[in-house]
């Protein structure tokens, strides 16, 4: 380890030491009375970290022999991340301290879930992947069951981490063929080994083990059974974090994992990728329709928009993986601004997560009705929303690519999914008249629902810089500029020169 080594991975050390001392504090100075002060510090400390990863000027490089990378593409990720975990932990405070779950654990463990996203998106190397995984995913875990005294809570904890231990168990089978048969798990050593896009029998099953494992990671069908169950168990904060920044990271880990190992062979992987797009796309849409509980409707909603942002990514292409991190930034707003009311919804001090409590809510709310109609309209896809911008920009990559026929059936689902997000307006604005639900909420609370829904309006005159950004991320992790839909000849990326700033290295298992 050298002093470069310690610089590249300055944040997620300081994230892991923060955490570690937080949990010492918590557990010698007492759990009741630190609670609150531990959260809004882990707050604190991942907005500086996300202010310290998106302004610093440091070039590219790597770190530990290739297996960590620190680039335009990693950076952008972690600051996206890291200010979605932010605000879920920030809004979440008035619901956990009337609902008695203001404990120490929770935001150290969100920490700790968000420093392992860091390291995902930064993995060079097949072993550096799996450690940042799992370090999310222990943590996610844990804080699916943090409601103990609930039954939906223990079993929504306990079926994230059986159906998640599979999913790593078929990740690591999938990285001991890749092993077996290019003798390397780093990244740029699998890029050397496929060549010209010749690819082993062996590789490509590794390959899709890869993919199966990290497909359970980001929901998609047809492995997403565990999505509904532990979103409707979990409480309502940690179902706000499963749907915002552990689906970023994931996503993310996928498109390096592509680029940097099996960039040689797009038209392999993109395919495998178009299929779990188009699956997740309709069983997202279809099956949502059918849902009562707001909670349950998130999650098929959650699978929808994973099979969106997998379309940029089966283009195979810089201006893809573009319009994938837009998507995933627009995501990330539109999950905040609408967990930020359903963590609102109460009823004589209980929570409710029941559509027809929504009955004539613009009558006593109308503000917050208005804000919720902005969320669920760029969720649809409506313009002039960022929603539209970021479903249109995905379609475009894969119509860029000579896959047009994704795109068509990107449209039609989403017409299909925009009938559940107008179904909640129409509740909210037309509804009979019934019991209705109370909205109460903090300051911060209230910010984390008013401010992303004027962001989804007003952005779509300038896209807040994300495009920008976005493309400077995909041109470092593809290694070639960004073509506009329309201009060039298109098709997937096929590179003998690798991703960007290759780094040589020795076979891991030396």
């Amino acid at each position: 380890m050298t002093a470069l080594d310690i610089s590249t991975i300055l944040p997620e050390l300081l994230l892991a030491i923060y955490a570690m001392a937080a949990l010492m504090a918590g557990a010698w100075f007492g759990k009741d009375d630190l609670a609150k002060a531990i959260l809004w510090a882990s707050v604190a400390a991942l907005l500086i970290a996300g202010f310290f990863i998106g302004f610093s000027n440091r070039p590219d490089g790597t770190a530990f022999f290739g297996m960590f990378r620190d680039d335009a593409f990693a950076r952008f990720a972690k600051v996206t991340l890291l200010v979605s975990a932010a605000a879920v932990l920030a809004m979440s405070v008035d619901y956990m301290g009337r609902h008695g779950l203001m404990r120490f654990e929770y935001p150290i463990l969100i920490v700790l879930a968000a420093t392992g996203m860091m390291v995902m998106v930064s993995a060079g190397d097949l072993l550096s992947l799996y450690m940042g995984l799992e370090l999310q995913s222990l943590s996610l875990y844990v804080v699916a069951a943090m409601r103990r005294e609930s039954a939906k809570s223990s079993e929504a904890g306990l079926k994230y981490f059986v159906l998640g231990a599979l999913s790593s168990g078929m990740l690591l089978y999938g990285a001991s063929l890749v092993y077996g048969f290019s003798g390397t798990t780093n990244f740029d050593g699998i890029f050397a080994t496929i060549g010209a896009g010749q690819m082993s029998l062996g590789l490509l099953f590794g390959l899709v083990f890869l993919l199966v494992g990290l497909a359970f990671k980001v929901s998609a069908v047809p492995f997403h059974m565990w999505t509904p169950d532990v979103y409707e168990g979990a409480p309502t904060p940690v179902t706000a974090f499963f749907a915002t920044a552990p689906k970023i990271a994931a996503m993310a880990l996928i498109a390096r994992l592509m680029f940097g190992a099996f960039g040689n062979v797009p038209g392999d992987w993109g395919q495998i990728i178009a299929a779990l797009a188009v699956m997740s796309m309709f069983l997202g849409s279809i099956a949502g329709i059918g849902q009562r509980n707001i909670k349950r409707l998130m999650a098929y909603s959650s699978i929808a928009h994973m099979g969106f942002a997998l379309v940029g990514l089966a283009a195979g292409t810089a201006y893809g993986v573009q319009a994938m991190l837009i998507y995933m930034a627009i995501y990330a707003v539109m999950n905040v601004g609408t967990f930020a009311f359903i963590l609102s919804m109460e009823r004589e001090g209980r929570p409710v997560v029941m559509l027809d409590s929504l009955n004539r809510f613009a009558a006593t709310e109308p503000l917050k009705a208005f804000a919720v109609l902005f969320l669920m309209f760029s969720l649809a896809g409506v313009p002039p929303f960022l929603g539209f911008f970021a479903k249109y920009g995905v379609l475009s990559a894969a119509v860029q690519s000579g896959m047009s026929w994704l795109a068509v059936a990107g449209v039609v689902a989403s017409v299909i999914g925009a009938f559940y997000y107008l179904r909640i307006v129409y509740y909210m604005f037309f509804g009979a008249e019934n019991e209705g639900v109370e909205s109460r909420m903090g300051l911060v609370q209230f910010t984390a629902l008013v401010v992303p829904a004027a962001m989804l309006l007003l952005g779509a005159v300038t896209m807040l810089g994300v495009d920008n950004a976005a493309a400077t991320a995909a041109q470092s992790l593809v290694g070639t500029e960004v073509t506009d839909p329309g201009v060039g000849e298109g098709g997937p990326v096929v590179s003998g020169e690798g991703p960007a700033d290759p780094t040589p290295t020795e076979p891991a298992g030396d």
